[in-house]
């Protein structure tokens, strides 16, 4: 893959979404790459550290930090956590 200087993780997604093997890896975790960026925007929009949202939680900061990495399989009562000390609701649709 060419290396280009970009300013943002959408424009890079969008760069690497021209592979169609990147494509297609992304699109099978896409559930899973949704709720972690909606779940860092409530973060960022409440202007919380991982450190805070960690304390609210009652957990370690490391735990918030592999969460929003995406390396972590969470459960469903940890994702309830996070939305609930971020003011957030989670709705499954199927």
């Amino acid at each position: 893959m060419k290396h280009i200087k970009l300013k943002n993780f959408k424009q890079i997604r969008a760069a690497w979404m021209k592979d169609a093997d990147f494509k297609k890896s992304y699109d099978a975790l896409d559930v899973e790459f949704r709720l972690v960026e909606a779940l860092i925007e409530y973060r960022n929009k409440r202007g919380l550290t991982q450190k805070q949202l960690a304390e609210l939680v009652g957990t370690k900061q490391s735990s918030i930090a592999r969460f929003e990495s995406g390396k972590y399989n969470p459960t469903f009562a940890f994702v309830n956590k996070l939305a609930d000390a971020l003011g957030a609701k989670i709705k499954v649709e199927v």
